[in-house]
């Protein structure tokens, strides 16, 4: 974020769910000149491709309708198709940097999912011209509204089943829930996918925090068409963008006056075992916590115990107490409201002995999965703390220099 007196954050409102032409629709309905647009992603060497807009109504709001045509391209990309594409269009480096943490983490999925290695990926509906254009479409239009923080709020998602490349699959998709991991979601009942893969990865990406607006200047705002009408409501996802005091201290764009809203749930336990308590733990992360953890006390009569803290985003405060009273038996959970300001961090990947491991990239450092690291490590017959040491080491020698 430029070190100047103010910055400009982007807010999507996912009260219907987030797709890629969604988000790319709501940006050029919010000021993104397509003409500018469409130069840009000229750079892609990716022929046979188009992006037309229309203004199409959804629940009585005109919406933008973003809508890539292709000539015959059902062509199923690798993880590494695609990084060759985006690395050698000389895009703005936001931009690049912003599609590549995007495919990155859709590549990390589909391998899990799949059990393959991020790089061996064949990419079906994320693949494609259209995908392509909605990725790379999203994060030049971010550029082209100087953007520098993007926020979102919850984000909604639909039931039943949808039709993919592998099939028949639940609704949100299997990729769609792990791509929404640490992010607050819900469920609408409708039967109709509300929140695509690609939607979830360019939030996942790109989001520093998610909850309400932020506190801003609006300055423009926008909405993105979904593909046809919902009886129940606007088919679309909302933009707003807005300025903020820019933060001198370079916290990555966080507000320093408001933070992310944040709820911190407590439970004293003294008759629970260490397998409970961590069972407990776990249990929190899956239902969507942001961080849990124990800290010893010394409770009345002298009892040695543990105070749980959970930390939250409110929306799933009644989720998270029902899962600590259920895997603790706790008789009671008290709360405190606070906020939270995460730094921009991004997910990449290096190689060590033939083994992928997963980087936390932030600003100043890069850390090591532990998971990848042990696994590596078991496989390699060397230390975690070694394997750990080389990843890094491999991290810092593929960096540019400076």
């Amino acid at each position: 974020m430029p070190r100047g007196r103010t910055a400009t954050v982007a807010w999507f409102h996912c009260f219907a769910g987030i797709a890629g032409d969604m988000a790319l629709g709501s940006l050029i309905d919010a000021g993104a000149d397509v003409d500018e647009l469409r130069s840009l992603l000229s750079r892609i060497p990716l022929p046979g491709w188009d992006l037309a807009v229309e203004h199409p109504l959804r629940g009585g709001i005109t919406c933008t309708a973003a809508i890539v045509s292709t000539t015959g391209d059902r062509t199923a990309r690798t993880y590494g198709d695609i990084v060759s594409l985006i690395e050698s269009a000389r895009l703005p480096e936001r931009v690049a940097d912003r599609s590549l943490r995007t495919f990155r983490l859709l590549a990390d999925v589909e391998g899990r999912l799949h059990g393959r290695r991020p790089e061996d990926v064949h990419f079906h509906e994320v693949g494609g011209h259209d995908a392509v254009i909605d990725v790379v479409g999203t994060a030049a239009a971010l550029e082209l509204l100087g953007v520098d923080r993007v926020t979102a709020s919850e984000v909604a998602t639909g039931t039943g089943t949808v039709m993919t490349a592998h099939g028949v699959l639940p609704n949100p998709s299997p990729a769609a829930v792990r791509l929404l991991h640490g992010i607050p979601a819900y469920g609408r009942d409708t039967r109709v996918e509300l929140t695509t893969p690609t939607g979830a990865a360019l939030l996942a990406a790109l989001s520093t925090s998610f909850g309400p607006m932020p506190a801003m200047r609006v300055t423009a705002s926008g909405f993105g068409a979904g593909r046809g009408e919902l009886d129940e409501l606007p088919n679309c996802t909302q933009v707003v963008l807005g300025s903020v005091a820019a933060d001198p201290g370079g916290t990555d764009g966080a507000d320093r006056a408001r933070g992310q809203p944040v709820l911190l749930l407590e439970a004293n336990l003294d008759d629970v075992t260490g397998e409970q308590l961590a069972h407990a733990i776990g249990a929190v992360l899956d239902a969507g916590a942001h961080d849990a953890w124990l800290t010893p006390v010394l409770m009345k009569k002298g009892r040695p115990g543990h105070t749980m803290h959970v930390l939250g985003d409110p929306a799933l405060a009644e989720r998270l107490r029902a899962v600590l009273r259920s895997t603790t038996g706790t008789f009671g959970v008290r709360a405190v409201r606070a906020e939270r300001w995460p730094f921009a961090r991004s997910m990449a990947g290096v190689q060590v002995d033939g083994e992928q491991i997963g980087m936390k990239v932030g600003r100043d450092r890069a850390k090591p999965e532990f998971d990848d690291v042990a696994r590596a490590a078991d496989r390699a017959g060397v230390p975690p703390r070694e394997m750990g040491s080389r990843a890094e080491e491999a991290w810092r020698n593929r960096q540019p220099p400076g």
